[in-house]
């Protein structure tokens, strides 16, 4: 069974949600057989990239953004914060550097051939969130990759030659088309769609339903089900 996520690694809901989809598949049985991809989506295609040496301040930005205060917020960061805390996330929005993505979508494109692709996430997220790394510079890039197991001359040629850009912009397309304005997005053998970071116990549900419809029973012997030699509501067969 294949799982699809679209995500941008400066999405504090995707890395949230993230880990609630981990957790949904400790849960899981049959995890071992499913095969994940995480795709490309950026969330401000746009985006500046943290000048050298520039420090963070992640508040004045958002608030500028969305047209809060900085009081309001504040408290919308600390309420994210408290939230990812709770999934075991440690988040330092006043770390946080300005960071345009696309790169970083490339390298997660590496580890897709190189079987590293949960790795690379992983990290690229961490360092944004967690270590205020500036996620679009291409030698932390490079740096990182080789953190989450890749070889970091490939990493490195891979950016200069931008191997990956018509990946991501097929994976961006292809978000388009199927209707994904927002991340994450969790898309389940084709099948099924789930929008944001849910409880796991909503994703493990998902999980399950697609697992059963693409997994049918096959009954083996003379009946469907209701042979002799078996109970029911109204007695046992004799």
């Amino acid at each position: 069974m294949k799982v699809e996520i679209w995500s941008d690694v400066v999405c504090p809901w995707c890395y949230i949600g993230k880990r609630r989809f981990e957790a949904a598949l400790q849960r899981f049985p049959q995890a071992d057989q499913i095969e994940l991809d995480w795709k490309s989506f950026e969330l401000d295609p746009g985006a500046r990239s943290a000048a050298a040496g520039e420090a963070g301040d992640y508040l004045e930005r958002v608030a500028a953004k969305f047209g809060r205060s900085r009081a309001e917020t504040k408290q919308l960061l600390d309420s994210m914060t408290a939230t990812a805390a709770a999934e075991g996330l440690e988040f330092h929005f006043e770390k946080a550097l300005p960071a345009n993505t696309f790169n970083a979508h490339q390298v997660i494109h590496l580890g897709l051939e190189r079987g590293r692709q949960h790795e690379v996430t992983e990290r690229l997220m961490k360092a944004y969130f967690t270590e205020g790394a500036a996620v679009s510079d291409p030698e932390v890039l490079v740096r990182l990759g080789a953190e989450a197991g890749l070889d970091a001359d490939e990493v490195r040629a891979s950016l200069a030659d931008q191997r990956y850009a018509a990946a991501v912009r097929d994976d961006e397309s292809e978000a388009a088309a199927l209707g994904i304005s927002g991340v994450p997005f969790f898309v389940i053998d084709r099948k099924y769609g789930v929008s944001g970071a849910q409880p796991a116990d909503q994703l493990l549900g998902a999980l399950r339903q697609a697992w059963v419809e693409s997994h049918p029973l096959t009954f083996v012997g003379a009946g469907n089900g209701t042979d002799d030699a078996v109970c029911g509501p109204d007695g046992c067969a004799v």
